[in-house]
């Protein structure tokens, strides 16, 4: 009686694991680039040497020759709604220039242009830990100085996809000026999933050899509204020399294939006797592993 009991729970186990991988299976959804700029998703339901069958949403079954397929790969059945992919944040670790309590993983990196000017990358050297820097070339402007930096950066998440904690710092200096030194450390909370977020940041500053007396002090949020957009605000309260300044930025981050377009305005807050709106544009290509 044992034995045919233990031989039933097997078996009862067998089926629950291959009924999950079928269903794992008919859940896979592919994304198919062709070499002449289409795309298609959908399941595989057939396939050969030469060519793909595919179910699609609205095309309903579809043949592409292999020959013809540049791209192919698998789609989080998650990322599907309504018949509609919601393309991956290709820069989910951080707003609009302020980071987040999200980190790279190992293998994953970006770069990252801002008005031309600002240039920066960063690489995940581990899951949590990412080490970047940048380059503003004023050199190329008539030679003037030339401000460079690097970004280390260490995250830890404390509940998966809800909670996650950050640290880091900028330390930068001026090539071809001395005692140019220059930089930020900051400590952040982040609250909400990689596509939907709340950060409140803390960073104190230096310059010149001498630390800032009070913390800058950073909230910021981004919100997934469309498959590509999300809404993006950034706020800076920084008190200094006995003045307060506030800076709002506002705007959003369009998806385009796998880079993101950064747009929105910066916005000073405080007496400054008008309203004053400067454009913000930057853009971020993804490089390296996607885990």
């Amino acid at each position: 009686m044992k034995s045919k009991a233990v031989l039933l729970l097997v078996l009862l186990i067998s089926f629950v694991y291959l009924t999950k991988a079928q269903t794992s299976q008919d859940s896979l959804i592919i994304k198919i680039e062709t070499t002449d700029g289409n795309e298609f998703i959908g399941k595989i339901v057939a396939q050969d040497s030469s060519k793909i069958v595919l179910e699609t949403n609205k095309l309903g079954q579809i043949s592409i020759q292999k020959s013809d397929i540049r791209i192919q790969e698998e789609i989080d059945v998650q990322q599907i709604k309504n018949g509609i992919l919601w393309f991956d944040n290709p820069q989910s670790t951080r707003y609009f220039w302020s980071p987040n309590g999200y980190g790279l993983k190992k293998g994953e990196g970006y770069y990252q242009n801002i008005w031309v000017l600002w240039n920066q990358f960063a690489y995940g050297v581990t899951d949590n830990f990412s080490i970047g820097g940048g380059i503003i070339p004023l050199f190329l402007f008539g030679g003037g100085p030339t401000p460079v930096f690097i970004t280390p950066k260490i995250s830890i998440p404390v509940a998966n996809g809800k909670v996650n904690l950050g640290a880091g710092a900028l330390m930068g200096t001026v090539l071809g000026e001395s005692e140019t030194g220059f930089g930020i450390v900051y400590g952040l909370s982040t609250f909400g999933t990689p596509n939907n977020n709340v950060t409140l940041g803390l960073g104190y500053g230096y310059a010149g050899g001498e630390w800032s007396s009070t913390p800058l002090i950073n909230i910021n949020a981004m919100f997934r509204i469309t498959s590509r957009g999300y809404f993006i605000t950034e706020n800076y309260y920084i008190n200094a020399g006995g003045e307060s300044v506030g800076i709002m930025m506002l705007g959003g981050r369009w998806i385009i294939n796998k880079a993101a377009l950064d747009y929105g305005f910066v916005i000073p807050v405080g007496d400054i006797g008008a309203f004053v709106a400067i454009p913000w544009l930057g853009f971020t290509i993804p490089f390296g592993n996607k885990n």
